[in-house]
């Protein structure tokens, strides 16, 4: 992880030196020599890393790389802070401002001479530094930002892992469905070679599993060959296929050739088809983690048409992916144990065949529900308890102190260690964005676009030609859940993730890894990790601000503040946030207090210059009213504005200042003081949502959003019918995405929207929301070929939609609500809406009757009915829907029927 800091530190330096060399004055050279110091040392940090995550290392090895580190994060700091000064000065023109700008040159040299005196004291401890890394023989890398080290294990801990290959068919539990599965995956008679994969995070049986099928008696009677090959991690290729080719010998009662051992891959290969020609067999490449593996194994395992297979057991999704590309592939996605499965396990590992004492029957629940169906933790846990004294006492301690003893105890660090490999096999800035999640509370559920800001402003997300950095950031996520790390809590219409979260024991291995790393501290009622050393990213769930003073003199660069409980944070505590961590780049403020924010913010936020991502999500009620201050404009890196809590109605003009600003998002913000300075946003990405005034000043608003060429979602609140047929500005943005279009509701009324045309419309536009009138539906939304999401409300629709929508292949989700359709029938024709996945109906007073064709809707997943008083009966046809799987009806006639459905 130093040479995560380390880049990061070069990051910043070689754009300060090019861009800011005017500001720099006479410095300009020290930090460029501070440059060429990292650039040194980030030569051999690959290698040092390496060996500073082995037990066995000297301690002088850990010491270098956190020297290195800390020295990364000191210059970091100095870099900061003299820019906080020089960007301080006035840009106004005219005389007052000449003498402000002389002054403020005055105040400017002072600190450049303090800043090159800390330069020199970190080139002289980055020259001592280097010299040690020549003591510890570090081995200099060509290749930066590359996977790091794999293979090596420790011989200091048990790994849990090869007891899976000598389990008792009755000590498993929850494997039986699987298990019978994979079987008839294996068995059934598809001549063409198959791929069989399973994929699960570590620990969760995917050997155990595996070892069970392929020694299975149909298997072992269905195939000519069966072999088993362990990969991991570090693999020889060459290696791998001569331990197959000698496998299959010993099968077959022969004695592999004498020269296999100096064959080279062509010839392994060649030797390996021959032997398999006319041959069914089954080959297991059990703990497969490089995605390119199918691509180097695949012409060894020819395809003889005789229904052989491969089975794959991986943490990475990828692998089974990859494999798409030349073989039939099925995937089996592990799932944790029930709570059931787990507490039956849990009494098999901790009372074996004794029967469990009724006073611990709460406790041993307790316990294994700790372990969110993990296995290798149930078993691990369960197996050390069953050596402990059966005493409630020692129990309950033993289930408060569990983090703790996951570090401690020899017998469970292989948990740990288990879920490390897969950390380690991280590229150095994804496993900064999976660390981050050790900064947000247990069993937090964080939304993926907030997530994804902030690795954003962080600086973790790297560009990537032709894609924008939220694109690269979603790819980020994906590979982080493909690789069994992230847990998907809820996903959206079209598949991508909402929201996510950490299994709590990958969480605790997070942790451990931050401590280490010094890359997050946690406070919190319960306790907080160390506050000694330094501390860069700050997350607090406690209102007491006892904390506070060990950490004033600290560098913390991210603050989050969640709402633990109910008791308020003091305003002396908010004061000081604002007032005193002067380097943030993230705050994201999720709690609630009896503070009035627009009064400290007033005093302090505009010397957050640093700041990139700034969330405020507070009483919504005592903050009736807020207000950003003027001195907005100088947080001039700003990316992300989140007000959407803070009941902001009226922007100040300052805003439209911030030309970094991506994401702005609020509640029905007014942009009347934005007039003549919003069309200069030109970064903005998010504008959602805002409220258009009444009157002149609203048509010239909404005309000037049209040169926000670079806008993806917009949400509008239109306050006069007049500005309808304004919004054909919209069509100079071409990139937009996200489109929601509201009017004002009186008795059920709404403005006419059927003079909003947008000729051509965005062409990428995916989401369409209208609340408003439509004589006839819009022809222009039959254009939108990339549409995949349509609402409508309060249309008042006269003829039945369905028709004219029913072909629109890339629809996945759909919406009637409230008024949207005022005739009495809806009709779903057969081979209509074939890709469409959500279906909602609501507020539709006069419809009695929806016809569903066979062949319709094939894909439809979830059907929501509400409040819908006149429909006479069923839907016809809705057994035909055989991928349903949610159905939800309320306030419908006859909704005991279906629950027969």
């Amino acid at each position: 992880m130093a040479e995560m800091a380390v880049s990061f530190v070069l990051e910043q330096l070689i754009p300060l030196l090019t861009e800011e060399a005017k500001l720099l004055g006479g410095i300009h050279k020290e930090f460029a020599d501070i440059k060429d110091e990292f650039e040194c040392i980030q030569a051999f940090l690959k290698d040092a890393d390496k060996k500073a995550k082995r037990d066995d290392t000297t301690e002088g090895v850990k010491t270098w790389v956190k020297q290195v580190r800390e020295a990364a994060f000191h210059i970091e700091d100095v870099i900061d802070d003299y820019l906080i000064q020089v960007r301080q000065e006035p840009r106004d023109p005219g005389f007052v401002a000449l003498l402000h700008k002389i002054v403020h040159s005055l105040k400017v040299i002072i600190p450049r001479h303090q800043i090159a005196s800390k330069i020199q004291g970190i080139k002289s401890s980055l020259r001592g530094i280097k010299k040690r890394s020549q003591t510890y023989g570090f081995q200099r890398s060509l290749e930066q930002g590359s996977r790091s080290f794999r293979g090596r294990k420790s011989a200091k801990w048990h790994d849990p892992r090869m007891d899976a290959l000598y389990i008792d068919e009755a000590e498993m539990v929850g494997f039986e469905e699987p298990k019978n599965k994979l079987i008839e995956w294996l068995l059934e008679g598809r001549s063409e070679r198959t791929v069989i994969a399973v994929v699960g995070m570590g620990g969760q049986g995917k050997t155990t599993l595996a070892k069970k099928v392929f020694d299975n008696k149909k298997v072992v009677g269905d195939f000519d060959y069966r072999v088993w090959i362990t990969v991991s991690q570090s693999y020889y290729i060459e290696g791998l296929l001569r331990s197959m080719l000698n496998e299959l010998y010993k099968q077959e009662g022969d004695t592999p050739p004498q020269d296999i051992s100096q064959m080279d891959r062509e010839s392994l290969i060649s030797m390996l088809r021959n032997y398999l020609q006319q041959k069914r067999y089954v080959f297991v490449f059990d703990d497969v983690w490089n995605i390119h593996f199918w691509n180097e194994i695949q012409n060894a395992c020819i395809d003889n048409k005789m229904g052989s297979k491969i089975f794959i057991t991986t943490r990475n999704m990828e692998v089974a992916t990859n494999c798409r590309k030349s073989s039939v592939v099925k995937v089996h996605d592990m799932q944790p144990l029930s709570e059931v499965q787990s507490f039956e396990l849990f009494k098999k590992k901790a009372f074996q065949k004794k029967d469990i004492p009724n006073e611990l029957k709460e406790i041993s629940l307790k316990i294994a529900n700790k372990c969110k169906g993990l296995p290798l933790a149930i078993v691990a846990i369960g197996g050390l308890l069953s050596t402990k004294e059966k005493s409630l006492l020692e129990w309950q301690k033993f289930c408060d102190k569990l983090p703790l003893e996951l570090k401690r105890d020899s017998h469970l660090t292989g948990i740990n260690q288990i879920l490390a490999l897969s950390y380690d096999d991280l590229s150095f800035h994804l496993k900064s964005c999976l660390l981050y999640f050790g900064i947000y509370p247990e069993d937090y559920e964080v939304k993926s676009r907030r997530l994804i800001r902030q690795w954003i402003a962080e600086g973790f997300v790297k560009e990537e030609s032709g894609n924008t950095l939220e694109e690269v950031a979603e790819g980020y996520l994906t590979e982080l859940i493909h690789r069994s790390l992230v847990q998907v809590s809820s996903v959206r219409f079209d598949g991508k993730a909402k929201s996510c979260c950490v299994h709590d024991l990958t969480r605790e291995m997070i942790l451990e890894k931050c401590e280490d790393l010094s890359f997050c501290k946690n406070i919190s009622g319960n306790g907080h990790s160390s506050l000694s050393g330094s501390i860069r990213r700050l997350s607090i769930t406690t209102h007491s601000d006892d904390f506070m003073k060990r950490i004033e003199n600290s560098r913390v660069r991210s603050l989050f503040l969640f709402e633990y409980d109910s008791q308020l944070l003091s305003k002396a505590f908010i004061r000081r946030i604002f007032r005193e961590y002067r380097r943030l780049k993230v705050l994201e403020f999720d709690v609630f207090s009896n503070v009035r924010l627009s009064n400290i913010l007033r005093e302090n936020l505009g010397s957050l210059i640093h700041l990139k991502y700034l969330s405020l999500n507070n009483d919504y009620r005592l903050n009736y009213g807020f207000k950003l201050p003027k001195s907005i404009s100088m947080l001039q890196n700003l990316e992300t504005l989140d007000l959407r809590q803070c009941a902001l109605y009226d922007l100040p003009k300052e805003v439209s200042k911030l030309r970094k600003l991506q994401h702005l998002i609020g509640s029905r913000m007014s942009l009347f003081k934005l007039k003549g300075g919003i069309g200069g946003m030109e970064s903005l990405q998010t504008l959602s949502s805002v409220e258009i005034e009444d009157g002149d000043d609203g048509i010239k608003i909404i005309k000037e959003l049209g040169q926000l060429r670079q806008l993806r979602k917009l949400s509008l609140f239109l306050g006069n019918e007049d500005h309808i047929s304004t919004l054909s500005s919209l069509n100079e943005m071409q990139h937009l995405e996200n489109l929601k279009i509201g009017t004002k509701n009186v008795r059920n009324r709404s403005y006419d929207l059927t003079d909003l045309h947008l000729n051509p419309p965005p062409s990428k536009l995916r989401t369409l929301k209208l609340t408003g009138m439509l004589e006839k539906f819009p022809e222009w939304i039959l254009q939108l070929q990339n549409l995949v999401k349509l609402k409508l409300i309060l249309s008042l629709l006269k003829d039945d939609p369905i028709k004219l929508l029913e072909n629109m292949q890339n629809l996945l989700s759909l919406s009637f609500i409230e008024y949207a359709y005022e005739g009495e029938s809806l009709h779903f024709h057969d081979g209509g809406f074939q890709n469409l996945k959500e279906l909602y109906i609501s507020d539709l007073p006069n419809l009695n009757s929806i016809v569903i064709e066979k062949g319709a809707l094939q894909s439809l997943k979830k059907f929501e009915l509400y409040k819908i008083p006149n429909l006479k009966t069923v839907p016809a046809g809705i057994q035909h829907l055989e991928k349903l799987q949610v159905l939800n009806v309320q306030y419908v006639p006859h909704e005991e029927l279906y629950a027969e459905l």
